[in-house]
């Protein structure tokens, strides 16, 4: 198995933020979050007349980060061993999707709900990630950049579903 090229390490450690410490999940899952603000706050927000803007951006996290998990993973897991921490983009791919799981309403243009909101999702992601319910713990045994990948979209599915649920009872 080679080891991931440059481009490629750059992307699986999401710019680097794989390899800061401690918790380099953690420092994976921020980008998408920083750039849901950005589009947010600029008016680009998914209960706005511009949500596809930051469908797109977050459809564009998405799609790349995993693509280069699932394909970088063989080289990475050569280069770290398995499930190497150093590789956030799942981490990244799965902070993408609860984002565009959230209920729109809750990142209306209002300050403080935007940064409540995607406060809320960051730490609803992180906890499921962590905590890996099940199905999640079982995707871990799948091998390669697959079983990296999909115990973090189970956990952003689970944040998502939680935002729903909140959102409802509100």
């Amino acid at each position: 198995m080679n080891r991931p090229d440059p481009v490629q390490e750059l992307v699986l450690t999401t710019g680097g933020l794989g390899h800061m410490r401690p918790a380099s999940g953690t420092w994976g899952s921020l980008p998408p979050v920083v750039v849901s603000a950005i589009l947010v706050i600029s008016g680009a927000g998914p209960d706005t007349g511009l949500w596809w803007i930051h469908t797109l951006a977050m459809v564009a996290f998405l799609i790349a980060f995993s693509a280069v998990c699932i394909t970088g993973a063989d080289g990475a897991e050569a280069r770290w061993g398995k499930d190497p921490s150093p590789v956030v983009a799942d981490e990244t791919a799965g902070m993408a999707l609860t984002l565009l799981l959230m209920p729109p309403a809750l990142l209306g243009n209002e300050p403080f709900f935007v940064v409540t909101t995607l406060a809320g999702a960051f730490v609803l992601f992180r906890a499921f990630d962590i905590a890996k319910l099940p199905p999640a713990w079982g995707m871990q045994r799948i091998p390669g950049g697959w079983g990296i990948l999909l115990d973090d979209l189970v956990a952003a599915a689970q944040a998502g579903a939680v935002a729903w649920i909140v959102f409802l009872l509100m």
